[in-house]
């Protein structure tokens, strides 16, 4: 019997140079990502619309937005029993 011989991994078949550059093209697309997905943050929190943000900010000013948005979630669900209430629903 002819015993096989097991394959490389394609990352063991790169260079160093090839490898560098593989780890600099993913981390630029990993960077690229965050900050569109910033950048729509501010489209969507009305509070961020003008002036300086920082990441920080945003992301302060986004779960503020959000805790808002959850409340007046509350609020519409609980008017809407008393509504409901009133009809005899």
């Amino acid at each position: 019997q002819q015993s096989k011989k097991p394959k490389k991994a394609h990352h063991e078949l790169l260079s160093e140079d090839q490898k560098r550059a593989n780890h600099i093209a993913s981390e630029q697309k990993r960077r690229a990502n965050i900050r569109v997905g910033f950048e729509s943050l501010v489209e969507i929190v009305p509070t961020l619309s003008t002036g300086h943000r920082s990441e920080a900010l945003i992301l302060q000013k986004s779960v503020e937005h959000l805790r808002q948005l959850i409340d007046n979630k509350t609020e519409l669900k609980e008017k809407a029993r008393e509504l409901q209430l009133l009809l005899g629903e």
